[in-house]
């Protein structure tokens, strides 16, 4: 059967031991609706409480809930239980603290989620070849770092890992320990094009029926791909971290804060990006339209926030996405660079060799083996 992961939003009057007690109730009459309850977490501070269940369909945990004890959830989504149990650490009860009373579960699976790692954009040649073996060597210290500082590594994509932190101080630590070993990498490399970057971001398992913690994800992937050798961090964790009054000074030369304007932007920006990357004839002028900035506002904030000019992100952009057409050998590469929003094969390989150091058609060889 499929699983389940709910969220019930709850009164100021809720306590943790209530939480444990509507899990308690639950669990005694789930076998009439064919459910079997996994496990819960509760969220104190933001008043919400998620359950992870397995079941035959959503409308069956609604029965359940409402007959049990009557607090039907917001929102259901179905769940891989592995990708949960990356995230959150768990997908069952864990053993109880006191064999009598209560399991009161104290986990409120808020969670920060950080992606770092090394700019995509190195010379694939130098990737290849002797310098790829030193950056796997990188890359392995860097898992250890995640997991001495109780980070989880959800997943690794090529050069770069998404982690889930428990703790916003080891997740910040984590990001400075990481910082001191490879900030300077590349001059160390002697290769300019490889530096560190990384975006952290935080958020809920479950928020609007999207799938779970994808609206963190995305945004600690987008502070990552507009990152430049420093950390950048939403304002949401600006926000934990004024909450939590952490004794971790943010170095302002290290770390970047974007603010809720900014932030707004750049998931116009990308989101808008994202869905029209493929067409040869997007303009500057649609995307200050879409927006709603002037094309000179739109170059301003972009030179800001990303420090290229909206030509060169967009080009950049595409290129990005070319590599993983490349990579799953969508049809040729002709075809890939229209694919890619690539008025021409012809251009696209020029761009392709200038940012990656060979062509298409070299890199294809590469990954094809």
């Amino acid at each position: 059967m499929p699983i389940y992961m709910d969220r019930h939003n709850v009164s100021e009057k809720v306590t943790a031991e209530h939480v444990a007690l509507l899990h308690q109730q639950d669990l005694k009459i789930q076998h009439q609706f064919n459910c079997r309850g996994l496990t819960y977490w509760f969220d104190e501070r933001r008043r919400m409480a998620f359950c992870l269940i397995e079941a035959p369909n959503k409308e069956a945990i609604q029965q359940m809930h409402d007959q049990a004890h009557g607090e039907v959830p917001h929102q259901i989504i179905e769940v891989d239980p592995g990708v949960v149990e990356s995230f959150l650490g768990r997908i069952k009860d864990p053993h109880p603290k006191n064999e009598e009373g209560l399991n009161i579960i104290d986990d409120p699976a808020y969670r920060v989620i950080m992606i770092s790692g090394f700019e995509d954009c190195i010379h694939l040649r130098e990737y290849f070849g002797k310098r790829n073996i030193e950056l796997q060597g990188a890359l392995q210290t860097m898992n250890q770092d995640f997991i001495r500082f109780e980070g989880r590594v959800v997943k690794q994509v090529r050069n770069y890992f998404l982690v889930s932190f428990s703790s916003l101080l080891q997740a910040l630590l984590c990001a400075i320990e990481i910082n001191s070993k490879y900030a300077d990498w590349s001059d160390q490399m002697g290769c300019p094009n490889i530096y560190l970057k990384t975006g952290i971001s935080a958020g809920v398992p479950v928020h609007e029926n999207k799938p779970i913690f994808e609206d963190t994800v995305s945004s600690a992937e987008r502070l990552f791909y507009i990152s430049s050798s420093n950390i950048l961090i939403s304002s949401e964790v600006r926000k934990l971290y004024h909450e939590e009054n952490l004794d971790v000074q943010l170095d302002p030369e290290l770390f970047v804060v974007l603010t809720l304007s900014d932030e707004k932007f750049l998931n116009h920006l990308m989101t808008f990006l994202e869905e029209t990357w493929r067409n040869p004839d997007l303009q500057v002028e649609d995307l200050g339209s879409h927006i709603g900035y002037s094309k000179s506002q739109v170059y301003r904030k972009m030179m800001s926030l990303t420090g290229k000019s909206p030509n060169n992100f967009i080009k950049d952009y595409r290129l990005n996405q070319s590599l993983s057409l490349i990579e799953e050998q969508k049809g040729n590469l002709a075809e890939v660079a229209y694919e890619a929003g690539f008025s021409s094969a012809s251009y696209f390989g020029k761009c392709f060799h200038k940012k990656y150091g060979l062509l298409p058609s070299e890199y294809l060889h590469e990954v094809a083996g």
